[in-house]
């Protein structure tokens, strides 16, 4: 679940814009998705307010503020996302229909606080016909949630060792070093089986023909093209391998 929880942060509400990026940040609910960002942020830090020194934490919040504030994230994830994606109208067109608004339907509620910390010990095993599963396994090989899953836990994961760097630079290259083998390691933790049985439940409201309709745009080349487009706006949103780290 939470590999998914982040694959789904890949939207980010972004700056409004008369042409049709506005349209789709609506349409595939970017907006709802960075509220929901924010409420795992400040969930982090409260984390760590009773393991770190007063000075350490404060820095931690004061870092983690600026660097995810609507703004700063905006600004990073638009430039790279009109780079990747010069072409928006086949996924506008796609999030805009009966299915599209489905599938956002589905992220948004997965990705609110209540329903992750009711998940928080593990998700039910979601039994599927064979044909669900297919169409399940054509999504899992076509969206990148390991990828993003990664991304997004280690932004919140490394809040302090992001604000240890900074009173100590002496530590940044370790401490980057530390938070790439993690980022790995989180990828390798989420097999196949516990990434179909996500999807599963997440999607389970959608029936199997609109869950093919789904993994048809996933795995076309415009449904590529686009989550590709969104992995990259994502890292640079989260500021991933930039100085900001």
């Amino acid at each position: 679940m939470r590999v998914f929880i982040a694959f789904v942060l890949l939207v980010f509400g972004l700056p409004a814009l008369a042409d049709n990026y506005q349209a789709l940040y609506q349409a595939a609910g970017w907006p709802e998705q960075r509220g929901h960002f924010r409420d795992a942020l400040q969930a982090a830090q409260q984390r760590y307010q009773n393991s770190l020194p007063p000075a350490l934490y404060q820095t931690l919040v004061d870092n983690s503020n600026r660097r995810f504030t609507a703004e700063a994230i905006d600004q990073r994830a638009i430039g790279q996302l009109r780079l990747s994606l010069p072409e928006v109208d086949p996924a506008l067109q796609f999030f805009q229909s009966p299915v599209g608004r489905k599938v956002v339907a589905a992220e948004v509620s997965a990705t609110r606080s209540d329903q992750i910390a009711r998940s928080s010990s593990g998700l039910p095993k979601v039994q599927a016909s064979p044909e669900r599963l297919t169409q399940i396994r054509r999504l899992a090989s076509a969206i990148p949630a390991r990828e993003a899953g990664a991304e997004v836990s280690m932004a919140l994961a490394g809040l302090a060792a992001d604000s240890l760097s900074q009173m100590l630079p002496g530590l940044l290259g370790q401490a980057q070093g530390m938070i790439g083998q993690q980022r790995e390691r989180i990828m390798q933790q989420m097999n196949n089986g516990d990434l179909e049985n996500t999807l599963l439940y997440v999607y389970r409201g959608l029936t199997d023909a609109e869950l093919g309709q789904f993994a048809d745009f996933a795995s076309s080349p415009q449904g590529t093209l686009y989550y590709q487009a969104a992995l990259a706006a994502l890292k640079a949103g989260l500021g991933s391998g930039s100085e900001t780290l």
